[in-house]
């Protein structure tokens, strides 16, 4: 099974976009042996908020785009992971260990990914 993991962090903490050497030769060593288990498949940081756009449409209404950055948001996405588990269990686990490698405050949001044969039958 396939589990997207989102990490969402506070926009105004300046470490949450200046990570320091460590933590990037930390990150990069558990991106490279999670990719070699199998278990990752791809990982990525995104930039800040002001780089960045929500699209919404409304029931009913017309699509509105608004520019970053999001005042009304504290915490946004700071990146997110696209990995194999077995079931939700294993993936929890595998973003505890995520979790684990930041000394900020974060949190990891983990959806499993709806694959082809999910879907119900159509006649």
């Amino acid at each position: 099974m396939r589990f997207l993991m989102m990490h969402r962090l506070d926009e105004n903490d300046p470490q949450a976009w200046n990570p320091s050497p460590e933590f990037m030769q930390k990150m990069g060593g558990f991106i490279q042996e999670s990719a070699e288990k199998g278990i990752l498949i791809t990982a990525e940081g995104v930039h800040r908020s002001d780089k960045g756009a929500l699209v919404r449409k409304p029931r009913g209404a017309a699509i509105r785009v608004t520019d970053g950055p999001f005042a009304e948001a504290k915490e946004v996405i700071g990146g997110f992971a696209l990995i194999n588990a077995a079931d939700q269990a294993e993936a929890v686990e595998f973003a505890k260990k995520y979790t684990e490698l930041f000394d900020l405050e974060i949190e990891v949001e983990v959806r499993q990914v709806v694959e082809f044969d999910d879907l119900p039958a159509q006649d």
